[in-house]
């Protein structure tokens, strides 16, 4: 019975030293996979790309004056007119014309004995929303041409015209690939300095797309930009 009941302490005592070896193992392989996955280098990859603007918002503003409002309503139509001859004429008949209400203003007197050179005063706008880039362009040196005809063109900065690059949705997969591209250049290279290699992908945040001008002078030239956040495992 004695001899048994030791068979079975020895028996238990080679299970539970088996198991704790088991254990160890699974717990050493664990914490070497989790080094491995602890091993990992963040870098930055970036695309950046000039296209031409696609669209053209072009705001053609002037001023009239008159004694009553029905002159002043009078020298708006008459600008109009002459305003939408202008566009038809030099090409852009095809594009989209907006007029805005006009704003009127009425000019008081600064003194009982100082009259204004007219009672009132009106701002109107034609808005031209056109593709043709390079037409617009062309009739913004063309203005003159409305001045010669009595239309008193307004040039401030609240109607500069805009121009826009509605296509990124378009470019968007090239340059999200090239500043991927860009990212694992950059992580293979401190791979090679730190005696590593890169390996899968371990995360990526995308960033935002930004689109500016290329200059104040070339407004029509957009600079598309992208930067992308790509970390990276390390292995041996």
């Amino acid at each position: 019975m004695e001899r048994k009941n030791g068979i079975g302490l020895i028996l238990a005592g080679l299970l539970m030293a088996l198991g704790i070896a088991g254990g160890g193992w699974t717990l050493g392989q664990a914490v070497k996979d989790f080094k491995a996955m602890d091993r990992f280098v963040s870098v930055k990859g970036f695309a950046e790309r000039e296209y031409p603007a696609d669209q053209v918002i072009w705001p053609i503003s002037y001023q009239t004056q008159a004694d009553t409002l029905k002159e002043l309503h009078a020298n708006l139509e008459a600008a109009d007119k002459v305003i939408l001859e202008f566009i038809s004429k030099h090409g852009l008949g095809d594009a989209e014309i907006t007029p805005t209400a006009p704003q009127i203003m009425e000019n008081i007197p600064l003194s009982p004995n100082q009259r204004p050179e007219k009672r009132y005063n009106a701002q109107g706008v034609i808005t031209v929303r056109s593709k043709d880039i390079r037409r617009v362009k062309e009739l913004m040196t063309m203005t003159g041409e409305l001045i010669s005809q009595g239309i008193m063109i307004i040039r401030n900065y609240d109607f500069q015209p805009r121009f826009m690059f509605t296509r990124l949705n378009e470019v968007k997969p090239e340059m999200i690939a090239e500043a991927t591209k860009d990212a694992r250049r950059a992580a293979r290279q401190f791979a090679e300095d730190s005696g590593s290699r890169v390996g899968s992908i371990r995360r990526a945040r995308q960033g935002m797309f930004s689109i500016r001008d290329r200059d104040q002078y070339t407004p029509e030239i957009k600079v598309v930009r992208v930067v992308n956040t790509v970390d990276y495992t390390l292995e041996d």
